[in-house]
C-alpha cells in the first residue's frame, strides 16, 4: 500500500474531479482524507498501487506531491489507550509520524520518516499485546 499526497484547489468540485479521474482509470481509494491548509487542499489517500494512482491523477492535471510507503496497524478498538501506547513506542524509537489516518478496513495508516524501523516497533508492540491476551 502507498500513501499518495495530492494537492488540490480549495474550490467546490476538486475532490469530485479527483474521484472521477481515479474512477475512469479503475483505481480504487483504500482510505484517506483531505484538509485545507493555508488556502490549499492537501489530501492523503491510500492506494494498493500508488504509481497507478499517480498516473491517473497527473493525467487529469492534478498535482501529486509524493507517493510514499505506509505502515498499517490494527488497533484493538475495545481497549482505550491503543493510539497513545503505539505512538509513544514510535516516539521512543525515534520514529516521526508525519501523517496518520485510517483505511476502509479499520486499520491505522502511518506515514513515517523511517518505515522499516516503524514496522519493527509495530511488530514488537503487537507481539507484546498477543502475549498479554
Amino acid at each position: 500500500m502507498k500513501d499518495v499526497t495530492v494537492m488540490l484547489d480549495d474550490v467546490p468540485g476538486s475532490l469530485a474531479r479527483m474521484g472521477a479521474a481515479l474512477g475512469a482509470a479503475g483505481v480504487s481509494i483504500e482510505g484517506g482524507g483531505a484538509w485545507v491548509v493555508d488556502g490549499r487542499g492537501v489530501g492523503h489517500f491510500l492506494f494498493e498501487d500508488g504509481e497507478a494512482a499517480r498516473g491517473a491523477l497527473e493525467a487529469a492535471g492534478i498535482e501529486v506531491a509524493a507517493v510514499r510507503e505506509v505502515v498499517l496497524q490494527r488497533l484493538d478498538q475495545a481497549t482505550p489507550g491503543q493510539l497513545g501506547a503505539l505512538t509513544a513506542r514510535m516516539a521512543a524509537a525515534g520514529v516521526n509520524i508525519e501523517v496518520l489516518y485510517s483505511d476502509h478496513d479499520h486499520r491505522l495508516v502511518l506515514v513515517v520518516d523511517d518505515p522499516a524501523r516503524a514496522r519493527e516497533v509495530a511488530a514488537g508492540w503487537m507481539a507484546e499485546r498477543e502475549r498479554a491476551a
